[in-house]
């Protein structure tokens, strides 16, 4: 089905091939005063809460260019809403390149969306910069798609850290497991299996939703029939939360370990409106961010800075505790460090390469001690974090620093 999104658009690549190169010395989506780049948000749809992931980076960009830009160039970011539909991601970021003519595609979001564009971009040489998902293969596979760069925390690593915790602090777990019928919930399940090792027959019954499924309801009910005492919730924040309220209607409590992906703080309070605290007290999950609504960053500099970017450039409506937008300023933050090692006179091919010979230790939006390194041969930006306990309303991290590969 992933060849439907893409085969057309391959049919012209040559040929856009030639455009995107640069004829003669221009490059797309470069004057002397501006730099243009874009990407695919779910802005609205079943995803929408994702939308802060694409705002929080424009309001980073807002500042930077209020500071003077990049080399006396303006960053002018284009968000395209694609509704978290992969065909529409398809179609919206050929948009980007053929009509917007942008430099390169960044921060768009969802593992299969970027499946889907992936093959067209390269084919055409378009960066496809810091991609919104852990899918491990935008790291994983640079050889054959040398135009493509991850970002977060891989999603297989992190399934292999909780498998870990439980075999080491539960050795007797029965596991029940919710998780996405695609790449995302795949890596993460497969993840869980290779941390548990010879445990992974503990592993007692597994239900899969369809991203555009209404609920995971019935999900809940069969893996709460298989009385296992341990819930993986590999899932987005609508469907964590639809979770965590059906187990609460249901019954059901058992301990919960919720994938960094629908863990942010104001999506685990609905979580709580949805069920209760007891439901939710105790839930486990991995944090790689500084978390604004966390008393412990109130004087960090990093989260100071956030807190003032957010209240000169924020949309009304904008949650200002809202992590999401905490990723989104630290990924734009890394492309603006990108951009500078690119040259005075970026092109696409010096994006790349900038973008896979990063050290970057002061990234204010990380947590202490995470550092975004790439090489030629590790395109995985950032591959540490911390184990975090959902604790009285809010998350506590505990254990040490480790890497998550």
């Amino acid at each position: 089905m992933r060849a439907v999104y893409w085969a057309g658009a391959l049919l012209c690549a040559l040929a856009l091939a030639a455009a995107a190169s640069g004829a003669g010395t221009s490059t797309p989506g470069v004057s002397p005063t501006e730099i243009v780049i874009g990407g695919t948000i779910p802005l609205t749809g079943v995803a929408s809460s994702f939308r802060s992931v694409g705002l929080g980076a424009s309001y980073y960009f807002k500042y930077v260019n209020a500071h003077g830009g990049v080399n006396h160039r303006k960053i002018r970011y284009i968000i395209k809403d694609d509704q978290y539909d992969p065909a529409l991601t398809m179609d919206k970021t050929r948009e980007l390149v053929e009509q917007d003519h942008v430099f390169a595609i960044f921060n768009s979001l969802g593992t299969e969306h970027n499946l889907a564009t992936r093959p067209y971009l390269n084919a055409v040489g378009v960066p496809q910069l810091f991609v919104g998902s852990g899918g491990r293969t935008f790291g994983a596979d640079y050889k054959q798609y040398k135009w493509t760069i991850g970002y977060q925390p891989n999603y297989l690593a992190e399934g292999t850290i909780y498998g870990r915790e439980v075999a080491k602090t539960t050795p007797k777990a029965s596991i029940a497991v919710l998780y996405q019928n695609d790449d995302y919930g795949n890596d993460l399940l497969a993840g869980l299996k290779h941390g548990l090792g010879k445990r992974a027959k503990q592993i007692v019954s597994k239900q899969s939703y369809n991203a555009d499924d209404p609920e995971v309801r019935s999900q809940i009910a069969r893996l709460k029939s298989s009385k296992a005492n341990t819930l993986m919730i590999f899932a987005t924040p609508q469907f964590a939360i639809q979770a965590y309220r059906f187990a609460y209607q249901l019954g059901w409590k058992p301990k919960v370990y919720v994938n960094v992906v629908a863990s942010a703080s104001n999506v685990m309070n609905l979580a709580v409106l949805a069920s209760s605290k007891k439901e939710v007290e105790g839930s486990i999950s991995i944090v790689f961010l500084k978390d604004p609504s966390d008393p412990r960053w109130a004087k960090d500099p990093g989260i100071k800075l956030y807190r003032a970017i957010m209240k000169r450039y924020k949309d009304k409506g904008t949650n200002v505790n809202d992590v999401y937008n905490v990723y989104g300023m630290s990924v734009a933050h890394t492309f603006v460090q990108a951009l500078k090692k690119a040259g005075k006179s970026p092109t696409r091919a010096s994006i790349m390469n900038a973008a896979t010979h990063l050290t970057i230790k002061n990234d204010p939006f990380l947590l202490p001690g995470v550092v975004v390194r790439t090489t030629p041969n590790d395109h995985f930006p950032l591959d540490q974090a911390r184990l975090e306990r959902w604790h009285n309303g809010h998350w506590a991290s505990f254990g040490g620093l480790f890497r998550v590969r």
